[in-house]
């Protein structure tokens, strides 16, 4: 779907209405992925033919969520030839979307792999510039939507022209209108959104350290600045990424680890929006928060196990979070 009013969905497991997400990418993009067999300067690189896919954090926590076996409404603008095809590769997924126009192109995101070495090369654009009435006339979409849905998952970074406190005008009236948000962001964007108080974020500790204009050394500052940002009234819950460590949870009733499961490591794109995903998937489902982030973390271990910027897959995440489960009731 990409315009008009959205569908919401059924949990068929539970026979009762669920819970429902609407997620906001305003930076989206086409991933062309490809690989080459070395990667070197001033020369011309013979690349392997292309995949499209679409991307952008929200965009791909929708596309998650589905995996997963939920649904959501995805909220994204577009530009242009690649905005078109965002659209055309949404409706090949079946992903329940809604978009808006801009002037500008929707822009591409290029990831390279060298088949030599396993690394792989991420080229990212920095996207459209927005005039104040596009932007805002998100703003208004969003806004229509929030008395029907639960959950608003904004995610991403935000393009030219769009500004700093975006995120905070959602948290403000999401939070006036008794929805949760969690953003998904990171640098003055994540700041300011604090500033207005979200419900839940997902930094790593480079992005905390950099909320807090220092490097973060151990786990015992982590869960300094993490709960001080929870009684200060600015995140509800903090999750802390932690890569293969797993992550961190801090709320209002305290702190817990959740160890990552160990897994072969094909890729680590798309672990973050995976993660995303499973937690609010689950909180959607009507989980306790301390089984949601156990899921999410389930998913993000899954999503590196995927090639290329695949996202996680089902059956690894259910297999893992309940491995997860068993190792620690």
């Amino acid at each position: 779907m990409r315009d008009g009013d959205p569908e919401y969905p059924v949990d068929h497991e539970r026979n009762q209405a669920m819970q429902s997400i609407a997620t906001l990418t305003m930076n989206p993009s086409i991933d062309i992925n490809s690989s080459v067999d070395h990667v070197v300067a001033e020369r011309k690189l013979r690349c392997k033919p292309p995949r499209y896919e679409p991307g952008g954090g929200g965009i791909n926590v929708s596309r998650a969520i589905q995996i997963l076996g939920g649904e959501s409404l995805a909220l994204y603008p577009v530009g242009g030839y690649y905005g078109r095809m965002l659209q055309d590769l949404l409706d090949r997924e079946g992903l329940n979307h809604s978009s808006f126009p801009i002037r500008g192109l929707t822009r591409e995101t290029l990831i390279i792999s060298e088949e030599s070495t396993g690394q792989q090369f991420r080229f990212g654009m920095p996207g459209p510039t927005f005039v104040e009435a596009e932007w805002q006339h998100c703003l208004d979409r969003l806004f229509s939507l929030v008395p029907k849905v639960d959950y608003v998952v904004a995610s991403g970074s935000l393009p030219p022209g769009v500004p700093k406190d975006f995120y905070a005008h959602i948290g403000n009236w999401s939070k006036g209108h008794g929805r949760k948000v969690i953003v998904d962001t990171s640098g003055e964007a994540l700041h300011l959104a604090l500033e207005a108080g979200v419900y839940l974020i997902k930094p790593n500790m480079r992005e905390l350290g950099e909320l807090t204009n220092h490097e973060i050394e151990d786990e015992v500052e982590l869960e300094r600045v993490a709960m001080g940002m929870v009684e200060r009234g600015q995140s509800e819950v903090v999750v802390v990424s932690l890569g293969a460590a797993g992550a961190l949870m801090v709320s209002k009733d305290g702190y817990e680890h959740f160890r990552a499961p160990t897994v072969p490591i094909k890729s680590k794109v798309g672990a973050g929006d995976s993660m995303v995903a499973g937690i609010v998937r689950s909180l959607a489902q009507g989980k306790t928060l301390r089984e949601a982030v156990r899921f999410g973390v389930a998913a993000g271990a899954a999503a590196v196990m995927t090639p290329g910027t695949e996202l996680c897959r089902r059956e690894d995440t259910e297999r893992l979070y309940q491995q997860m489960r068993a190792d620690n009731p």
